[in-house]
Parts: structure tokens; sequence; C-alpha cells
């Protein structure tokens, strides 16, 4: 269990970020435990069949048997717009006793890929870090960007209909928040309590966490980790395609966009989804919004659509009493 105790100073600082490295360094419990990640199973078998052993035997010594990882491969990021090849930089010249410390508070002995000087240990990490990212994340990371800022947009949401209290609890089953502590149930049995005392607290969404993670230390700033909604749909999407009566109105291609639409997504991620160009994607969206089905706001690089109130309606989505009309 892990609390933080939250000031009226600390709730004000709550912000969200996404971190490429932090994404990378989570992922690495799938590929050293598969069984207990099975919608990335696709990716691990791709990714333990293209990576170099030596690089894939330094990957997986990283994480312990309780599925932990050393906090340098976790930054906490000051801001969604991240760039791995800035975080890569910072890795590969991290403090040695730095290295170290975050090594021995994971590892009580450490693999044979993680033993000699903190130097050499530094550069094994950072080689196959590139490695992994060079393989797979590169040619991905767009996709999986535009799943994590569309849900921080759906928690933005959340907080302006329901509040902050609401949204702290939505995160995960596993987080409570009664208003001053943020309480975390962790597999770690340590029970810890951390005054944030004006540190403030980053919530960052990932792919590649079943319920909720937080740092292995206590010495860094302060974060919750948590799943992003929709991750099923990373590796298998399915083609947005609509049907029955809304089809016959909008067409079946603007019927399965407002359907998809549920959820914040970028024209990019949806063209993805369908198989067709982005600048297809684009036309229907422009149709939808200048009609008043859709929102749109803008989320670092992307522009994010979601279905408006009314589209909601139109959807059959909408749960409120619509009154004689409906």
């Amino acid at each position: 269990m892990l609390r933080y105790s939250l000031s009226d100073a600390d709730l004000a600082d709550i912000r969200f970020g996404l971190s490429p490295l932090n994404e990378l360094g989570l992922s690495l419990r799938a590929l050293s435990d598969p069984a207990r990640y099975p919608v990335h199973l696709r990716w691990v078998r791709r990714v333990t069949e293209e990576l170099p052993a030596p690089a894939l035997d330094v990957l997986r010594s990283l994480v312990d048997t309780r599925s932990w990882v050393p906090d340098f491969l976790n930054p906490v990021p000051t801001t969604p717009l991240t760039r791995f090849d800035d975080e890569i930089a910072a890795l590969a010249t991290l403090d040695p006793d730095r290295l170290d410390h975050d090594l021995d508070a994971v590892h009580t002995t450490r693999p044979a890929a993680l033993r000699g000087p903190a130097t050499d240990v530094r550069q094994r990490v950072v080689d196959a870090v590139g490695e992994l990212w060079d393989m797979s994340f590169r040619s991905t990371w767009t996709r999986m960007r535009t799943l994590l800022e569309a849900d921080i947009v759906f928690r933005g949401r959340t907080t302006g209909r329901a509040g902050l209290g609401e949204m702290l609890a939505g995160l995960a089953p596993a987080v409570s928040f009664d208003g001053r502590t943020l309480s975390l149930a962790l597999r770690d049995p340590r029970v810890r309590t951390v005054d944030v005392a004006g540190a403030g607290l980053t919530l960052i969404p990932s792919l590649f966490t079943k319920n909720v993670s937080s740092p292995v230390t206590d010495d860094g700033r302060p974060c919750v980790i948590y799943p992003v909604r929709g991750s099923a749909t990373l590796w298998d999407p399915a083609p947005a395609r609509g049907s029955g009566a809304l089809a016959d109105l909008l067409g079946t291609t603007r019927a399965g966009l407002l359907t998809a639409l549920r959820e914040p997504a970028s024209s990019t991620e949806l063209a993805l989804r369908i198989g067709v160009s982005t600048s297809a994607v684009n036309q229907h969206l422009r149709v939808l919004h200048d009609v008043g089905l859709l929102s749109r706001a803008r989320h670092g690089r992307s522009v994010l659509y979601v279905a408006s109130d009314l589209g909601e309606q139109l959807a059959g989505r909408d749960d409120r009493d619509l009154g004689p009309w409906s």
C-alpha cells in the first residue's frame, strides 16, 4: 500500500505527463512474464523473435520476480510532449551511483547481465533500450501516444463533469481517494506514506500497466502510473464501420467514426483503425464536426475528436432524460 498525502496546493498541482521511456520500461514486464499481459502477446512474440539475444537478456534482467523495474527506466515526465531522444540522452549520462541505487532497490542479487562497473552496466542498458526502441517503439509510438493522449482528454472530461475526486478514484480499481489521501493498493507488501509536500503529483497513463504502478523508491517526484483505456485496440484494431439506421443516415464510414469516437482519438489513429488515408478521415471528421456531432480540442501535437452531446444522443448513447421528444 502506498499513500500520497496531499495538501490543497498539491491538489491544485496535479498534472498529467507522458514518457516514451516510461512506456518502454514498463513493457519489459510483458517481455519478462508474457502470461500476465495477454493483450501484448503478439508484440512480445515479435520482439523475442527479432531483438538480438544479448539485448533481450539485458532487458529481461532489469525486471525482478515481482515485476519491479528500476526507477531510472520510469522517469516522471513534466509534460505530455516528452521526447525519447531526450530521455535516452539523460539515461546515457545517469550518475553511476544513482544507477547502482536503483538497481539495488530492485535486485537483491543482480543478474549476470547487470554486473560489473556501473558505467559499463549503464552502457549495456542504454544500448539494449535503444535497440528495443528502434526495433519496435519508433514505428508504433505515434499510435501509442494517441491512445495515451486520448485517455488524458477523457480524464479531463471526467474532472469537468464529476470533479477531481471522481477522476482520481476512477483511475484504476486499486486507487482510492478520500479528499486528502490518494491510496494505491499495490502488489508491493510494503506500507508507505509519502507527504507530497508541494512536490506535485503526476498522473501517467500507460499501455503496459494492468492495475496501478508507482516508483520503487520514494526519493523521486510522486507519480501514479495507471492503465490507459482502450489498450486492447493497440495491436488488433477493429475497423470502424457503422450499420443500421445510423449508417443509413450518415453512411457506414461516418456512422462508424461517430461510434468509435465515444473515446477521444486523432485522425491519424482513426485512419490506422479504418485502413484509409488520414486525409480521407479528416474530410469525414470535418463534416461531422461542422454539423455539431463532434467536438475537437488540441492536445500537444494532435487534434483529438470526440462525440459531442448531440452526437452521443444520435448514436443512442446518452443516458439523460431527453423529455417528451425522446
